[in-house]
């Protein structure tokens, strides 16, 4: 692939937040995955593991969890930052406030901004979830390896007409969804993809998020 070509898969993605119903076909789902599966590790560990929904699965689960969020409270395996403060607050407002825009929530409108979450855990209608957990022995860098992973989950989803959204929120239920598939303890959630056919139709899905310049993210040293 040239730089061009991966430049504009870059640009084409974007956070999904809704699907169509459609199913992703299981040879597609396989081709993202064995794509992803490629990523660097530390010492090649390799430490992601992925479960994926599908049809039924999904919407059982996405029934349990908005259920479980109503009624319980999160507790994350990986805890969450304690903070967003100077520009990576400013960033996170700026994203907040574009999505709010698209789907018409005025400021201080507590109860559009609580609704607009809540597809968070609806999992934004989307036919597949998947559930991604290293081990805990690993820690911080089985995280990071993971995220390397997530990200070519993403663009692989997105070459092939794929959309994707990776989301926290849901692993902010930890308890919930190690019960809920079985997920054994000494496995750290780290986060969820939901993940199908957007709908371009559909007003969150109207926006994009700008990115910081080069100026703003790299020393040069030499």
């Amino acid at each position: 692939m040239s730089y061009d070509a991966l430049n504009d898969l870059l640009s084409a993605r974007h956070s999904c937040r809704a699907f169509r119903p459609d199913p992703v076909p299981r040879g597609v789902i396989e081709q993202i995955l064995t794509a992803a599966q490629r990523v660097p590790s530390w010492c090649n560990a390799q430490p992601w593991q992925v479960l994926i929904t599908s049809g039924a699965e999904t919407d059982s689960f996405r029934e349990a969890l908005q259920n479980e969020v109503a009624t319980g409270a999160p507790k994350p395996d990986l805890p969450f930052p304690s903070a967003y403060t100077g520009v990576y607050q400013d960033r996170r407002r700026t994203c907040g406030w574009a999505l709010y825009e698209a789907v018409g929530v005025e400021k201080g409108d507590r109860a559009g901004s609580a609704q607009q979450m809540m597809q968070n855990f609806a999992l934004f209608g989307a036919p597949h979830c998947a559930i991604l957990h290293s081990p805990a022995d690993l820690g911080p860098y089985g995280a990071m390896d993971t995220g390397g992973y997530v990200a070519a989950f993403t663009l692989a989803a997105q070459a092939l007409g794929v959309a994707t959204i990776p989301q926290a929120a849901v692993a902010s239920y930890g308890p919930f969804l190690h019960r809920y598939f079985d997920i054994p303890e000494n496995r750290l959630i780290l986060c969820a993809i939901s993940f199908g056919y957007s709908d371009t139709d559909h007003p969150a899905n109207g926006f994009r998020t700008e990115r910081a310049s080069l100026d703003e993210t790299v020393t040069w040293q030499g």
